[in-house]
């Protein structure tokens, strides 16, 4: 975890002097110039949101109904993590507090104060705190006395370090020190525990998640085999090969919501279609696991809700509650799927499909070989894998032909390693497997040629591939910029006298690079290719849309796109590149009630507005957030948004005109 804090300004100003701004700020007088900016906006935004800086209890009045904290996962492993680093807070002053990626409070200690263990931390609540600008920032952040918005919290400092994801980097939460008032500003002496109690954290959650990937292939293969509860009577015991060795009839799907294992007879059974269907199934078996009920330690608040209705309370049956059920297929299917949860340590973790064939199996039917073909869906990287990369697509922005143009010359003309290099969800990973089954094809022509070896860095693979490469084997890495210090002392030694063997590197620029990354980021510059950002080849929006949008149902039209949303999809950012356009494409597909072309009026908030006609300042942009969230909650209309905003109708029209410059 990364989270040097990066302090915004290079001389704070003394808590006299921001006290006196604060309450000039209160009473809308003019501030000093020696404020700085990111306060002057973190107070805006709360006068925005609408808190009150005089609010008193530790729930807003009224209380907000109980929710059910989706951080259970991150809440059972931080548990005993913080319960043994708790006593080294040494003083009655200070509160440790875990808070979900909602910044709701999942479990605090110490202090006794009330005010600190508010159930909700985010500054629509709130106001500025320390947690919920770490989140933001996804770096350790402090916040001091009259920095805070709350009055309540004129006399408490704390510090924040955002707790991350071990595959994807995504932030699940963040780890708080709180006590009394720091001498003019900090730095905050409890950096040093928050920042050890969030690496032991991320540690304690990498640890059970590579667990689970062991308990997810062991339930694949003994169902596969027809063991255990993941197949009924009679199913089981058909065609086995041989000792611990996998039936090849049998037809099973293990998926957890970013991988999935695919038994060769699966494979011949489901179309893709059919196998997004099962994805769908297991992301709601473990999303709906995730809402179990989290008790809250004694030491928060009566105030702050202890429990939380369980799943079995929603109006929506949980599919975890029974040991198996059904998920529908499209029509047309030449299968039924029963999808059993799999659980780890108190959490399900994926479910196993097991695939019956209904009626006769078409001779047309799509083979696929192997006997467990392997998907990654990492968020690190991008998150889908759309395979839409490469030269199978006449694309027509210069910049993307150029690219992979470069990067197939490379490939073809040595085998030396190779980098693509781009911002997340750029298509690096496609093209990768391009260029990977290329190297494949003419490796299996050589006598002594293996498949090549894929390892995510983000999963913690790549010792073994490193190996593997060292023993002449072809391999891909994903992830480079979450290679461990080990693996990236390892790579540089190899890299010194390569092994004769073909290496593909993805990386994904972020943070500042380490000195040994930096060192074998610059060892592959020479033969790295940087693929451009789908913002910088808006060209491509309507090949993508051909190539993403799936074929009709029978009997249905195609999906097709009016000349009004090209346009908005065509200036469009994409923060998240192509996969945000692949989940944008998904949603409208499984979504859309209307018939005809898609309007523009359709598509997201954020897509249909257009970015801002000028540079907006952080409140612009807060505001701007705001507004389109409010909008779209109250179906666009500016009457009922500007009433739950808490401003004129005029004012709302005001500002949406001027973001538009």
């Amino acid at each position: 975890m990364t989270s040097t804090e990066q302090p915004s300004v290079s001389v704070r100003p003394t808590l006299t002097s921001l006290r006196r701004a604060r309450e000039l700020f209160l009473l809308g007088r003019q501030l000093p110039d020696d404020v700085p900016e990111e306060v002057v906006a973190a107070w805006k935004r709360a006068r925005f949101f609408g808190v009150r800086h005089d609010t008193r209890g530790p729930v807003p009045d009224p209380a907000p109904p109980p929710v059910r904290p989706e951080g259970s996962a991150l809440l059972a492993a931080a548990r005993p993590v913080l319960e043994r680093i708790a006593p080294a807070l040494g003083t009655e002053q200070a509160t440790l507090l875990l808070t979900d990626e909602r910044l709701r409070v999942l479990w605090a200690t110490g202090g006794g104060r009330d005010d600190l263990c508010r159930f909700d931390l985010s500054e629509q609540t709130v106001g500025v705190n320390s947690a919920a600008r770490a989140l933001s920032t996804r770096g350790r952040a402090e916040v001091h006395g009259p920095e805070h918005f709350l009055d309540l919290w004129q006399d408490v400092s704390a510090v924040s370090v955002p707790v991350l994801a071990p595959d994807t980097g995504r932030p699940l939460g963040t780890v708080t020190v709180a006590s009394t008032l720091c001498a003019e500003c900090g730095p905050h002496p409890g950096a040093a525990l928050a920042e050890a109690a969030a690496d032991a954290v991320e540690a304690e959650l990498l640890a059970r998640s590579q667990g689970a990937e062991r308990v997810l292939l062991d339930a694949y293969l003994a169902a596969v085999r027809g063991e255990g509860r993941h197949c009924r009577d009679g199913e089981a015991g058909r065609e086995r090969g041989g000792r611990g060795r996998p039936e090849v009839g049998r037809a099973v799907v293990v998926l957890d919501g970013r991988s999935r294992l695919v038994s060769e007879a699966a494979g011949r059974l489901l179309s893709p279609e059919g196998l997004e269907a099962l994805e769908r199934g297991a992301v709601a078996a473990v999303g709906r696991a995730a809402f179990a009920a989290v008790p809250l330690p004694s030491s928060v608040p009566s105030s702050v809700p202890s429990s939380v209705p369980s799943a079995s309370s929603s109006s929506v049956p949980s599919p975890v509650a029974s040991s198996s059920y059904s998920v529908p297929l499209p029509e047309g299917a030449k299968c039924r799927a029963t999808l059993t949860p799999v659980t780890h340590l108190g959490s399900v973790i994926g479910v196993v499909a097991v695939l019956v064939p209904v009626g006769r199996t078409a001779a047309g039917a799509d083979e696929r070989g192997g006997t467990a073909a392997v998907d990654g869906h990492s968020g690190s990287g991008g998150g889908v894998d759309v395979g839409v990369a490469g030269r199978s697509v006449a694309w027509h922005s210069v910049a993307w032909r150029h690219a992979v143009d470069r990067a197939t010359e490379l490939v073809r003309s040595s085998s030396e390693p190779l980098l693509l290099v781009g911002e997340r969800g750029t298509g690096k990973a496609s093209l990768a497997r391009e260029l990977a089954g290329e190297l494949a094809a003419e490796l299996a022509g050589e006598p002594a040629g293996e498949p090549l070896l894929t390892a995510d860095a983000a999963e913690g693979e790549v010792h073994a591939a490193l190996e593997a490469w060292a023993g002449g084997r072809a391999v891909l890495i994903r992830h480079a910029e979450r290679l461990t210090p080990r693996d990236v002392a390892a790579l540089n030694s190899l890299l010194e006298a390569p092994p004769v063997a073909p290496l593909l590197v993805t990386y994904t620029p972020g943070p500042a690079p380490g000195p040994c990354l930096q060192r074998l980021l610059d060892s592959l510059a020479a033969r790295t290719v940087t693929l451009p950002a789908l913002r910088e080849r808006p060209e491509d929006i309507r090949d993508l849309l051909d190539s993403l949008t799936p074929g009709p149902a029978p009997g249905e039209p195609p999906l097709t796109w009016s000349l009004d949303a090209l346009r908005a999809l065509e200036q469009h950012p994409w923060p998240g590149n192509v996969t945000e356009l692949v989940h944008l494409v998904r949603a409208l597909t499984e979504q859309r009630r209307a018939t005809g072309p898609v309007r523009r009026a359709e598509l997201p908030d954020p897509v249909r507005e257009g970015p801002a006609a000028r540079q907006l300042s952080p409140m612009e942009r807060a505001e701007r957030a705001a507004i389109l969230d409010a909008l779209h909650r109250h179906g666009g209309n500016k009457a009922r948004t500007a009433v739950a905003l808490g401003i004129a109708r005029a004012t709302l029209y005001r500002k949406l005109r001027g973001y538009r410059g």
